[in-house]
């Protein structure tokens, strides 16, 4: 969609590097979630930690039902400028997370029984409607990136049924897991079966059940059918469950670019090297974490055209290199190379190292109006530093 979005967008007044986000795009998503809302009466949230355009929220909030949160400023982001619910999950909440969170939030979820101990008659005196959650882990792996792999052996993240202690569950009204990264609803299934074979004795005593993210709802080959029939099916066994989902990749999936300019273009030996006014490590580091390789317009897999380059970014990190692409046409200084899907976890993840610009954010509406949403400057670099 961000492809077909960017073709028809003027982008040449944009100031490079920058994020263009697409509101046609996101329009896209938001209806594909609305029907499965409609159709099974789950409630679908924003996972801020993969985007988090407040600027977009107006738009976002007219279907989604709130956000959910990784840590106290994502909250205080959603409290403030999202309408509906806001839920929150971390790793691990210190004393002063726990008060800067608990009043902003409706549901709050511990990793373990141990913080429920700890935090939870403090989180519930500070916001007495707040309900509390615990997260499970039903070793159940989907994921075979390692890193984002939210069940592997010896992973932090949730209980697992032989720590998990029924005797710690009064106040608790929900269960929450997390398996999946860029899944579909085939993977979700099994997850599902693995879940309530461990935890599912359990469920009649609480109120709702969050099934957490990496669900790719808005991607083009997802079965929303087979969603649909799942979370349909589990309603019918637990009728007195409000279930969720908190997606973060569904809602701006395909929904935003990265456009970049060439600085320079040089050699070594037999490799040309293309650099990028923009950066894999400061911009979009999931290119170096996962790692993958962003499609970019116009471009092919390396030797596929008549001209290979590898672009790489601006800082002084070696491995700041995006990947290997082919052109029909040289690459010279001043064009411009426009990289999809990078709406999500890039905006996010930008970092200042080497005191490299962060990218102007841009939306880009139906009309075809671009409007400049932020430019950073000096001021947010020294920022962060003292």
């Amino acid at each position: 969609m961000d492809k077909q979005c960017a073709l028809k967008t003027d982008l040449s007044g944009v100031k490079t590097p920058a994020f263009v986000v697409f509101e046609e795009a996101l329009e896209h998503n938001l209806a594909i979630l609305q029907t499965v809302m409609e159709r099974t009466g789950a409630r679908i949230l924003l996972a801020m930690k993969s985007f988090s355009m407040f600027h977009s929220f107006p738009l976002l909030s007219r279907t989604l039902k709130g956000t959910c949160a990784s840590g106290p400023h994502e909250a205080m982001l959603g409290r403030e400028y999202f309408p509906g619910e806001v839920h929150a999950f971390a790793a691990g909440f210190s004393e002063e997370d726990i008060r800067e969170t608990a009043t902003v939030c409706d549901h709050l979820v511990f990793n373990s029984v141990s913080q429920w101990r700890r935090f939870g008659a403090l989180a519930s005196a500070l916001n007495p409607k707040l309900e509390f959650g615990l997260r499970c882990n039903p070793e159940h792996r989907e994921t075979e990136v390692e890193i984002y792999d939210p069940c592997g052996a010896g992973s932090r993240l949730g209980i697992v049924e032989e720590e998990f202690d029924p005797a710690a569950l009064g106040g608790i009204s929900g269960l929450h897991f997390h398996t999946l990264c860029q899944k579909g609803s085939d993977a979700l299934e099994r997850t599902l079966a693995a879940f309530e074979e461990k935890f599912g004795r359990f469920l009649p005593q609480m109120r709702w059940v969050n099934f957490g993210g990496g669900h790719h709802i808005t991607r083009k080959d997802y079965d929303v059918e087979r969603l649909v029939r799942l979370i349909n099916d589990f309603r019918k066994r637990y009728p007195h469950l409000t279930v969720y989902l908190e997606p973060g990749e569904a809602v701006a999936l395909n929904a935003g670019v990265l456009v970049a300019s060439v600085l320079d273009v040089t050699r070594n030996h037999r490799v040309a090297n293309a650099i990028l006014d923009t950066s894999a490590t400061c911009h979009m580091p999931d290119v170096l974490e996962m790692p993958y390789r962003p499609e970019v317009i116009g471009a092919g897999e390396a030797e596929e055209k008549a001209h290979t380059y590898q672009l790489g970014g601006l800082s002084c990190l070696a491995g700041d290199v995006i990947g290997r692409y082919s052109f029909d046409q040289p690459l010279e200084y001043g064009d411009r190379l426009v990289f999809l899907d990078m709406a999500i976890y890039s905006m996010v993840k930008t970092n200042t190292f080497n005191g490299v610009k962060l990218p102007t954010i841009y939306y880009a509406r139906k009309d075809g109006a671009v409007e400049l949403v932020k430019r950073f400057g000096y001021g947010d670099f020294k920022g962060r530093l003292s």
